[in-house]
């Protein structure tokens, strides 16, 4: 199906301003739930000595131009080329705001294209929905992003996926994000069914995506065992839950562990504030 054969709406165009800001929102979002096992909040600092909440914050405030100016090139349904060297510009930034920590790489990456996305669907009257979200980014950048992903490239995260085997961000990508569109999504609407609290409902998600995401992140830091203990920790910790229980008390637990061995699973996060724009954006429409 192309893109002109999407189903179109009446609903009023978010403008890129508006996708920017939720993009913003989401990842706030990402930064104030806690507990997340060793990952920053306003609570704690999680398994980083470099980075705090308030380094996040400057970073997200530092990337609010870059997301409308994806939805922007998105509605242009300009070349990859292009979304990429604006993606190069905005790591710059972040990083100058940071002093030059890497606090959101890979939601700079997943976030970008999931504007761009929302701004070809905009620009062409089709319905921004989560199909229609994720279609459109594989009918317009999936071949290049297939290409990427099989470019040698010196980064790490690139080297570990090669070396264990595992789904590098462009596959992940080029596939259309199955870790917001197959496992967050479903996870998210599955909670809301259980639970009212939306801290709650994100927690679930997080700890869903927790057992699924192939994080290169826990790798790094831990090695395929610790990517593997942070799996069936998550899932473990899944099937003990009774419907409706709080998620809480489990993600303390974690969190302990986590930072007495050095974990953080940053790609988790990232597909979490992913997840929560896609939901806001679409107001939950599949």
């Amino acid at each position: 199906m192309g893109l002109n054969k999407l189903p179109s709406t009446q609903a009023k165009a978010q403008s890129p301003a508006k996708l920017a800001a939720r993009a913003c929102v989401a990842l706030y979002q990402e930064l104030a739930l806690y507990p997340k096992p060793g990952l920053v909040s306003f609570i704690d600092n999680g398994s980083h000595r470099d980075m705090t909440a308030q380094t996040f914050l400057r970073s997200i405030h530092a990337l609010r131009p870059y997301f409308a100016d994806m939805a922007e090139l998105g509605s242009q349904l300009a070349s990859f080329r292009k979304l990429q060297d604006r993606g190069i510009q905005a790591e710059a930034d972040m990083l100058k705001a940071t002093g030059g920590i890497n606090t959101h790489r890979g939601a700079i990456f997943m976030l970008g294209l999931l504007c761009a996305s929302a701004g070809l669907l905009q620009a062409r009257g089709v319905s921004l929905s989560a199909n229609n979200l994720r279609e459109s980014l594989q009918m317009a950048w999936g071949d290049d992003l297939l290409q990427k992903s099989r470019q040698v490239r010196n980064t790490r995260g690139w080297l570990l996926s090669r070396q264990h085997g595992l789904r590098s961000a462009a596959e992940e990508a080029a596939l259309g994000l199955p870790c917001v569109f197959e496992v967050g999504l479903p996870a998210l609407q599955q909670a809301r069914q259980l639970q009212p609290c939306a801290h709650e409902q994100q927690r679930t998600v997080f700890l869903t995506l927790l057992g699924h995401v192939d994080d290169t992140n826990l790798v790094n830091r831990g090695g395929m065992a610790g990517l593997q203990f942070a799996r069936e920790s998550a899932r473990m910790a899944l099937l003990g839950l009774q419907p409706g229980a709080s998620v809480e008390p489990v993600l303390a637990v974690l969190h302990t562990a986590f930072v007495q061995r050095n974990l953080s699973p940053g790609g988790c996060a990232d597909a979490l504030a992913a997840t929560l724009w896609v939901d806001a954006v679409c107001g939950g429409r599949p």
